[in-house]
């Protein structure tokens, strides 16, 4: 068994000098940051305008880092959006949300407690939106 030892730890050797390296294991692949947001917005929720005006109770994921929201239908082309976080019960700031993802609070720690109020620009308007979190 010693020279089977010797053989194989002279070929590792070998390989090694040469530059020649097995590849990582996938498991080991780092992480892009579109497979991470991917897996953030993957796990969004659909909420529409008009069926209510304030969205939630939530939790907040460790799928994200911030809350998202973006339009995805309706009349309006934007939203007005804030976050309320149910420790302190009053809007963090308003942001005007259109149909790209928008990010209305950063850096949240999991497992906090919000809801989202939502207003539209015009009487009458409705909107199809899409939360991460």
């Amino acid at each position: 068994m010693t020279t089977i030892r010797f053989r194989r730890a002279f070929l590792v050797a070998l390989l090694i000098a040469l530059g020649l390296t097995a590849p990582a294991p996938a498991s080991a692949a780092p992480v892009s940051l579109a497979a991470a947001t991917t897996t953030c917005y993957g796990g969004a929720v659909t909420v529409r305008y008009g069926d209510a005006l304030e969205f939630g109770p939530y939790r907040t994921t460790a799928r994200c880092h911030d809350i998202n929201l973006r339009v995805i239908g309706g009349t309006a082309d934007y939203v007005n959006a804030c976050v309320k976080f149910a420790k302190y019960g009053t809007c963090n700031r308003w942001t005007r949300v259109g149909r790209s993802w928008t990010t209305i609070a950063t850096d949240v720690l999991d497992g906090s407690r919000f809801t989202v109020p939502v207003g539209v620009p015009l009487e009458g308007d409705d909107a199809v939106m899409q939360l991460a979190f």
